[in-house]
């Protein structure tokens, strides 16, 4: 798979792109949400790992503006994980309820990346 890292730390983002390419998929790197909207309307992608916290656009607001292009364009659905190093409970089930397919808790590992690719793709 083609993968769009929406993430603002850069050891994070080599985390993600080293679990990525583990598994056997590609990775682009961007460091907020306004920059993957702007990626993501220039390159198709398979999936998206965005992390909640980032500067200049979050990523449940790009989340969010991601879905309303979606309906309004009725395409096809982006599969987005939100990641997140606040671990809270609850989070899994809020972000999922704004938009999100999946959830994956930092740091990333390999085992927890490719169990919530299954259990999402299998839908």
């Amino acid at each position: 798979m083609h993968v769009l890292v929406a993430e603002d730390n850069p050891i994070n983002q080599m985390v993600a792109t080293r679990v990525l390419q583990r598994l056997g998929h590609t990775g682009v790197v961007v460091s907020d949400g306004e920059q993957a909207l702007r990626c993501m309307d220039q390159v198709k992608f398979d999936l998206v790992l965005m992390d909640v916290m980032m500067p200049n656009m979050d990523g449940l607001e790009a989340l969010t503006e991601l879905r309303a292009r979606e309906s309004r364009r009725l395409g096809k659905r982006l599969p987005v994980f939100m990641v997140t190093g606040h671990d809270l409970p609850g989070d899994r089930e809020r972000l999922l309820l704004a938009g999100a397919d999946g959830y994956v808790a930092k740091p990333i590992t390999t085992t927890a990346l490719q169990a919530e690719i299954e259990r999402v793709l299998q839908r």
